[in-house]
């Protein structure tokens, strides 16, 4: 008989992907046309759609449907949900498609450079072969494969083996395991898989239902400050209910949300679709037979002439390093305002019904302890109207994710205000490699086929370089404060050999799609296992 330790360490955490996720028979005779990148594990058949919209309606008739885009955007994330998968032709493994993916635990398949989508059309090319609206095909988002038609799929069976062994995992391993959700659905499962807490809880996704949407915009296009506190005002019900779902599922457990972080034309309607809408409003309006008619077209016309010079003042070369994150809170002070009422009227009301709430703010893309301590400020002030205004007194915590090179270096001083760090290293890596995760994906492979790295770097951490910005950043912000807390929230947080190199550095959590919150608590274990017997 072998030993607990030794039979942890014989099983390969990614294999554990099998027992989580539906599989191609292997059996099966198949025909690939395509592959991208394994953005997003396990097997999934549906007839091809083009857009959302399309998505959510064929899902709602009892289609089985697999969306296709380009790329997707947060404007996409209903028919993310309807869907069974997703194919993109664009993007890497930190894409918006191949995150939101593994966040809901559906099959993706990402960066398919061969898959030609023509939206116009409604069908994609790979080659000479056409795959139109309505056709089915499958994806293997552990593989990257596309293939044609409906593959026959196997359904993964968890056994009272597969419990046992995350038992054992949890007796040995030192790291914390949470998970990055938005949803209390995505909560809920990620608890079921044994999450200790939410190391991201991504709070753009939220304005993108019903009317949330239509107040974020009114936002955006608002002239000053009182607009945007109008349009705010809106959103902050939404919001507040929004974390309450969250609170309740995670019951005592911490609760990291990230303030809103993208560029704020990805609220907008796409440019293309903004100037077709204007031609085709041009042409009815030269066709009007009434004067009210003619009034209505004129008036719809303004509004989205409007919309479009929004979108074109927004417009930037490269928008992952230009006015997003912080950025945002600090030249509208008002949108980390609600943010936090929101969190904190929630922490109220969730507490008076005696769930305990543990809520923890997260200013994200800080690159200078400046932008911090601004943030923080107001995020302190509304905490304590709150606690007035409610009667209610809650713990709480405000930290960044360090996921600028310069906050790395300079976290001694950010330390200095932060109660907590969360390395996004997404971000980290996109920006100390000077690679766009979402476009490396053309060279990436050739880069790992060559030998120049051992691994694509944004799905196994680049421990030589990236590495050690993350080293320096743990020596400096633990040589201010010893015990801050230190975690993980980039995807590498459920990359085993990422994970290793976290145990190493000393931080105290990871956090990850929740399924893969299992291999990461193996892996912690195995991580821990290996560092005792190095020493023995």
């Amino acid at each position: 008989l072998i030993d607990r330790e030794t039979a942890l360490l014989r099983v390969d955490p990614m294999a554990l992907d099998q027992v989580l996720h539906p599989m191609i028979d292997p059996n099966a005779e198949v025909e690939v046309i395509a592959k991208g990148l394994p953005a997003s594990p396990g097997a999934a058949v549906g007839k091809v759609v083009f857009d959302a919209k399309t998505a959510e309606e064929w899902a709602s008739n009892g289609e089985e449907v697999l969306l296709v885009r380009p790329e997707t955007s947060p404007e996409d994330i209903g028919g993310m949900h309807a869907a069974q998968g997703i194919l993109t032709s664009r993007g890497g493994m930190t894409s918006h498609a191949a995150v939101v993916a593994r966040g809901m635990g559906k099959p993706c398949v990402a960066g398919a450079g061969e898959v030609l989508v023509d939206e116009g059309v409604r069908t994609f090319r790979v080659g000479d072969i056409v795959v139109k609206e309505g056709d089915y095909i499958t994806i293997n988002g552990t593989t990257g494969e596309v293939i044609l038609g409906k593959a026959p799929l196997v359904e993964p069976r968890i056994s009272g083996d597969f419990g046992t062994l995350m038992k054992w995992a949890d007796e040995f391993r030192r790291l914390g395991v949470r998970t990055n959700a938005d949803t209390p659905k995505d909560a809920k499962v990620a608890r079921e898989f044994g999450a200790e807490g939410i190391g991201l809880c991504r709070t753009e996704h939220m304005f993108f239902e019903g009317d949330r949407i239509i107040a974020m915009r009114e936002m955006i296009m608002a002239k000053d400050a009182e607009g945007r506190r109008e349009a705010l005002a809106k959103l902050l019900p939404y919001q507040r209910e929004d974390f309450i779902g969250i609170f309740e599922v995670m019951d005592g457990l911490p609760v990291i949300i990230r303030t809103l972080d993208p560029p704020l034309h990805e609220f907008l309607p796409r440019r293309e679709e903004l100037l077709q809408q204007i031609a085709e409003l041009k042409f009815e309006l030269a066709n009007s037979s009434t004067l009210s008619d003619m009034d209505e077209k004129l008036a719809k016309l303004r509004e989205l002439e409007e919309v479009l010079e929004t979108v074109e003042r927004l417009h930037e070369f490269n928008p992952m390093l230009g006015f997003r994150g912080c950025r945002l809170g600090v030249s509208y002070p008002e949108v980390t305002e609600m943010q936090a009422r929101a969190i904190f009227e929630a922490a109220a009301e969730v507490a008076k019904r005696g769930i305990k709430v543990i809520p923890e703010v997260m200013i994200p893309l800080v690159g200078n302890v400046k932008e911090l301590q601004m943030q923080k400020e107001i995020v302190d002030r509304v905490a304590e109207e709150v606690m007035r205004e409610s009667g209610v007194k809650f713990d709480y915590m405000v930290g960044t994710m360090i996921e600028v090179p310069r906050a790395a270096l300079t976290a001694d001083e950010i330390a200095e205000v932060a109660d907590f760090f969360s390395f996004g290293t997404n971000d980290l890596t996109q920006m100390g490699l000077g690679m766009s995760r979402d476009d490396a994906g053309k060279f990436l492979g050739f880069y790992v086929e060559s030998g120049i790295y051992e691994k694509d770097p944004f799905q196994s951490l680049d421990q030589v370089g990236v590495g050690q910005l993350v080293e320096i950043g743990v020596k400096k912000g633990r040589s201010t404060k010893p015990d801050l807390e230190i975690g993980i929230c980039g995807e590498h947080g459920g990359d085993p050999d990422s994970i290793e190199f976290c145990h190493k550095v000393g931080m105290d959590y990871v956090s990850c799609s929740p399924y893969r919150v299992p291999i990461a608590r193996l892996a912690a274990a195995q991580a821990a296992i290996r560092e005792k017997q190095a020493k023995e």
